[in-house]
């Protein structure tokens, strides 16, 4: 991994990029999301404080355990621009997202457990549906994994009421 010397307080992109393990355009894309920010030299050229080497830790971080970026730019929101998020931010940030992960885990292993019987069925057409139709929301009015939308005007052959094993 390249080094930067300490006296250098400002990274070009391709520095950021090889210190930090994410390719360019991720960088630029973190950037137009407003997960970073750099300065433009007179040259037109991108600059980034050295805090942004751990901003796109935080991030990638993040990422990995499947936090939107939309909410990974409401967590950096709250911190200051002008410092680098510590281990305490990360800590405070991480245990407001534990509940949504736990949700993510619940409906992970309902998906693993009942993968073998949907796959069995071949049509995901079942009464009871545990992947198309999640707690059986539809099982006490209609049969079928999904309803079809609703076609206005639509003659004898109307969608409206009908499900998907119903065609």
């Amino acid at each position: 991994m390249p080094q930067i010397p300490e006296k250098i307080h400002e990274l070009t992109v391709g520095q950021l990029a090889a210190r930090s393990g994410a390719a360019v355009s991720a960088l630029h894309f973190y950037e137009s999301k407003g997960l970073i920010s750099s300065r433009r030299t007179s040259g037109n050229q991108r600059r980034y404080s050295r805090d942004t080497l751990r901003r796109v830790a935080f991030v990638r971080a993040a990422q990995r355990v499947g936090i939107p970026l939309a909410t990974i730019r409401e967590a950096l929101a709250e911190l200051p621009e002008e410092r680098t998020p510590t281990r305490e931010d990360w800590a405070r940030l991480s245990a407001a997202w534990r509940s949504e992960l736990d949700e993510r885990i619940t409906q992970l292993n309902r998906l693993r457990d009942h993968l073998t019987d949907c796959i069995g069925c071949g049509c995901l057409s079942m009464d009871t549906c545990v992947l198309s139709n999640p707690d059986d929301v539809f099982g006490d009015r209609l049969t079928g994994s999904r309803l079809l939308v609703e076609r206005r005007g639509a003659g004898p052959r109307s969608t409206v009421g009908r499900t998907a094993g119903d065609c």
